[in-house]
C-alpha cells in the first residue's frame, strides 16, 4: 500500500512523494506532567517579537542538520524582530550542553531552544532559566516534558519509524537480516524511533530480523568506523537503518567506496545535500527527512509566542508561526512541524538544504 504526502515549503514549493504503507498520526509525546513555570516573558530581553534574544543550543554544533535548522531560527528572529544567537557543544554527550544553558540564563536569554542530548541531564539546568521566567522550547529530541514549555517535533514519532521500517523492507525484499546505526546511546528521540521500528518489524515484517544497535554518537568517524564494524560482523546483513543525519551520510560514504555497495540497502533520515552524490551513484536508494530549516523557523516562533505571553503550552493554544501559518499545541506540549518527506533520484535536486 502507498499513498502520496504532499507539502508546501516557505518557500511555495510544493513536495510530493510517495510513501509506502506510512501512516502519520498525531499523537503525544511524552508523559504528563509539566510546569508552566516559563509561560511568562523572559526576564532578560524576552515580551516576545521586537528585540526578543533567542538562543539555539543545538546537540553539537558542526553539525549539517542543525547548521540548516539555524538558518530557519535565524530568519525568523529577522521577520519577528529579535536577535538569534546559536551556541552549544562540540561533542553530542549527555551533559555538554549545560554549561551553554547555564551561561544563556546567566545572561538572561530571553528565550532558550534546545534539542536535547539526553531527557534528565540538562533538566536542572532548564529549571533554573524557568525559574527566572525564560521561556523554554524543546526542538528535534526532547526532555523529559518537566522540563519545558514547548516540544516542537519533527513529525509524529510513530510516522518517522514507519517511514524508516517501509524503506528498508521495500529495498531488501522485506526479508533478511538489518542494523541500526543510531546517534548517542541517551539520545530521546533516537530511542523512541529505535524503539517502535522494533515493534514495527516484529509485529509486521516477521522475515526481517534487526541483529544490532550500534551508536556513533553523531561523530562522523565514529559513525564511519561502526558502519565497518557492523559488516565486518554480520556477514549477511541486508540492510542499515540510520536515523541520524551524520550517521546516514558517515555509513554512505563508507558503503560507497566497498564491496558492499549496491548489495547491503542504507536508509534512514539525512540531507539532500549529505546525501545526494549517493544517490546519484547507487550506493542510497531512497531515505526520508522533514526540513530542518522549517524546523528551526518553527520552534523560534514558538518560542516568541511563550515569550510573549501569547501561548504558555497548554494543549489547544494556537500561535502563527510566520510563512508556515498556524499551529495548535497538541498534548504535554507537543507541536507537530508535519509530515516526512522521501527523497530519491526523482526528486532530491529540488531541494538546497
Amino acid at each position: 500500500m502507498s499513498f502520496t504526502l504532499t507539502r508546501r515549503s516557505r518557500s511555495g514549493l510544493t513536495v510530493v512523494a510517495t510513501l509506502t504503507a506510512l501512516a502519520l498520526t498525531a499523537t503525544a509525546c511524552g508523559s504528563d506532567g509539566g510546569s508552566d513555570s516559563g509561560s511568562g516573558s523572559g526576564s532578560g530581553d524576552g515580551g516576545g517579537g521586537e528585540d526578543l534574544a533567542i538562543t539555539f543550543i543545538p546537540k553539537n554544533l558542526g553539525n549539517p542538520y542543525f547548521d540548516a535548522s539555524q538558518v530557519g531560527g535565524e530568519s525568523a528572529a529577522e521577520e519577528f524582530g529579535g536577535t538569534f544567537e546559536q551556541v552549544g557543544p562540540t561533542e553530542a554527550t549527555p551533559d555538554s550542553q549545560v554549561s551553554f544553558i547555564n551561561t544563556a540564563t546567566q545572561q538572561q536569554a530571553g528565550a532558550l531552544v534546545v534539542s536535547a542530548n539526553d531527557p534528565e541531564a540538562i533538566g536542572s539546568a532548564l529549571e533554573q532559566a524557568r525559574d527566572i521566567d525564560i521561556p523554554v522550547v524543546t526542538m528535534d529530541s526532547d526532555t523529559n516534558p518537566e522540563y519545558r514549555d514547548v516540544f516542537v517535533a519533527q513529525a509524529d514519532a510513530e510516522g518517522i519509524a514507519q517511514a524508516q521500517v517501509d524503506l528498508v523492507a521495500e529495498q531488501i525484499g522485506d526479508e533478511g537480516e538489518v542494523a541500526i546505526l543510531s546517534a548517542a546511546a541517551n539520545a530521546t528521540n533516537q530511542n523512541e524511533w529505535i524503539e517502535l521500528m522494533e515493534a514495527e518489524l516484529e509485529e509486521n515484517h516477521p522475515d526481517i530480523e534487526l541483529v544490532d544497535v550500534v551508536y556513533g554518537d553523531d561523530d562522523d568517524q565514529k559513525s564511519f568506523d561502526e558502519t565497518a564494524a557492523l559488516l565486518q560482523s554480520n556477514p549477511d546483513l541486508a540492510g542499515i537503518i540510520s536515523p541520524t543525519t551524520v550517521g546516514i551520510a558517515a555509513a554512505a560514504r563508507y558503503l560507497s567506496t566497498s564491496e558492499f555497495q549496491g548489495e547491503v540497502a542504507l536508509t534512514g533520515l539525512g540531507t539532500p545535500n549529505q546525501m545526494r552524490e549517493y544517490i546519484e551513484d547507487g550506493t542510497v536508494e531512497a531515505f526520508a527527512l522533514w526540513n530542518p530549516e522549517e524546523l528551526g523557523y518553527l520552534s523560534a516562533y514558538a518560542a516568541s509566542a511563550l515569550a510573549a505571553g501569547d501561548i504558555s503550552g497548554e494543549e489547544g493554544d494556537t500561535f502563527t508561526a510566520g510563512d508556515l501559518g498556524e499551529y495548535t499545541v497538541g498534548a504535554d506540549g507537543v507541536v507537530v512541524l508535519g509530515e516526512p518527506t522521501v527523497f530519491d533520484e526523482s526528486n532530491i535536486d529540488d531541494f538546497d538544504f
